[in-house]
């Protein structure tokens, strides 16, 4: 029992550290049950799933108009509004809430899916075990890693930026800035996306995009 109480403290700092991404967490509401809604099974693991009754209807995944002169395929994020698109023909785009980061992380410019994983373990920064040196080296993946049940790993000119899409314990965060500059999504969009976005995917992650860009695709 001991060890497994170890294991479990563990695990909650892990959680807690990549929840918060280097500074303080966002609040966890007290109502935070009603959030989730039974649990669903993906390869081979049980996770809470998201209660999208309670989620305001703009976080959730929809088809939306889109213009833009990037070209389909291409993943484009407006950390203003909390919007990730992936854009398809004909000027439209899926559309997806999503957390991005805090004042102070947030990051600009153009990057490519690299890597993808699913069920990611996790292994703190080096800039991260200089702040909590406490934590530990490595959490294996699975429903209590705060990434979720997939990454998508974003590079630059051949490096790794150290910044991810991927999903979230916490989807009360969707549409607030709340990481240290990683996309976080509900459990079941990056699901989604994962399986949208082959490695070499381009991303363009902006500080916002117009108005006219993302307005729902029905209107």
């Amino acid at each position: 029992m001991g060890d497994i109480s170890r294991r479990g403290v563990v695990r909650g700092i892990a959680a807690a550290v990549i929840a918060s991404a280097a500074g303080p967490a966002l609040a966890r509401p007290q109502d935070s049950a009603r959030y989730f809604a039974g649990m669903a099974t993906d390869r081979g693991q049980s996770y809470r799933r998201t209660n999208f009754n309670v989620i305001d209807p703009r976080w959730r995944r929809q088809l939306v108009q889109y213009y833009s002169d990037e070209p389909q395929g291409t993943v484009v994020v407006d950390t203003r509004h909390h919007f990730l698109y992936v854009i398809f023909e004909n000027r439209t785009a899926l559309r997806y809430g999503v957390s991005v980061g805090k004042e102070g992380f947030q990051w600009f410019g153009r990057a490519q899916i690299d890597r993808k994983a699913i069920w990611p373990p996790w292994s703190p920064p080096a800039d991260m075990l200089k702040r909590r040196p406490n934590l530990p080296r490595f959490m294996p993946g699975g429903p209590d890693n705060p990434l979720g049940p997939r990454a998508l790993y974003l590079y630059r000119d051949g490096q790794d930026t150290g910044y991810r899409l991927h999903g979230t314990t916490e989807p009360w965060s969707i549409g607030a800035d709340a990481s240290s500059g990683c996309i976080r999504m509900f459990p079941e969009d990056v699901i989604d996306l994962y399986q949208r976005c082959p490695q070499g995917t381009r991303v363009l992650v902006l500080r916002h995009i117009a108005a006219r860009a993302g307005n729902t695709a029905s209107r």
